[in-house]
C-alpha cells in the first residue's frame, strides 16, 4: 500500500514540528511535506497532485483569511483540506467549512483529537468541533466574493495578494519575474473578474474573505492604474 502524503502549511516552525510529531504518531508511514508561506505552499501542491491531505493554517504569510483556502479548493478540488488555526470562534470554523474545508482543528487540540480528526477526513468524512454546527453560515455576499476569487488564475491570485500588501506594479513584476505590462494585464483581468473599478476596491472586495473583514484596510494610493 502506498504511503499517504500529508502536506503541512504553517509559518511557525515550532507548530510545524508539533504537527509533524502528531501526524507521525497517528500515521507512522505517512510522507510529510511542509510549507512556511503561500508561495512555497502553491509550489508544493503542484509538486504533489496526489497528496492525501493538506493541513492549512489560516494565517499563512501571503494570504488573507480564507482566500488561500478558496483558491486551493478552486485549483485543486481533489485535495482534502483541513484548517488548523488558533482562531477558535465557532463562526470562523463554520466559515472555513462553508468555503470547502473538510475539517477544522483548533491549535489547542491535543494529539488524540488531532489523530481522530485526521483519520476521519482521510476516511472521507468531515470533522469539526460541535460548536461550529450552531454558528451562522457564511453570508451570500461572502460566497459571491469567494466565487469571484475562485475565477482568478494562479498568477492573478498572486498579483491580488501582492496588491493587498501595498506593492507597486514594478515590485510585483520583479517578484514574479515578468514585465510591468504583464502585471497591468493581470490587474485589468483581476478588476474585471472581481467587479472592481480600481485597485483599492479590488483589495476591499477580496478583504471580505478575511477572518476580520472590518479590520481590512486599503493599500495607500500610489497613483497607479489600473
Amino acid at each position: 500500500m502506498t504511503a499517504q502524503t500529508i502536506l503541512v502549511a504553517d509559518d511557525h516552525p515550532l507548530f510545524r514540528e508539533a504537527l509533524r510529531g502528531a501526524v507521525s504518531r497517528t500515521l507512522p508511514d505517512a510522507r510529510l511535506r511542509e510549507a512556511h508561506d503561500t508561495v512555497t505552499l502553491y509550489a508544493l501542491v503542484e509538486e504533489e497532485p496526489d497528496a492525501d491531505l493538506l493541513l492549512l493554517d489560516l494565517n499563512m504569510p501571503g494570504a488573507q483569511g480564507f482566500s488561500a483556502l478558496v483558491h486551493l479548493r478552486a485549483q485543486h478540488p481533489q485535495l482534502p483540506i483541513v484548517v488548523v488555526s488558533a482562531r477558535e470562534e465557532p463562526t470562523v470554523m463554520r466559515r472555513a467549512l462553508d468555503h470547502g474545508a473538510m475539517g477544522f482543528i483548533p491549535k489547542s487540540a491535543d494529539t488524540q483529537v488531532l489523530g481522530e480528526a485526521l483519520q476521519r477526513v482521510l476516511d472521507g468524512d468531515r470533522w469539526v468541533p460541535a460548536a461550529a454546527s450552531a454558528a451562522p453560515a457564511a453570508s451570500a455576499d461572502e460566497h459571491d466574493v469567494a466565487a469571484r476569487v475562485s475565477d482568478l488564475t494562479p498568477q492573478q491570485f498572486r498579483v491580488l495578494q501582492m496588491l493587498g500588501e501595498g506593492m507597486l506594479n514594478k515590485q510585483i513584476a520583479y517578484e514574479l519575474g515578468v514585465s510591468e505590462a504583464t502585471v497591468k494585464a493581470h490587474m485589468s483581468a483581476i478588476l474585471r473578474k472581481l467587479g472592481a473599478s480600481n485597485r483599492t476596491q479590488a483589495v476591499l472586495i477580496a478583504g471580505r474573505l478575511a477572518v476580520d473583514p472590518t479590520a481590512v484596510t486599503a493599500p495607500p494610493d500610489n497613483g497607479e492604474e489600473p
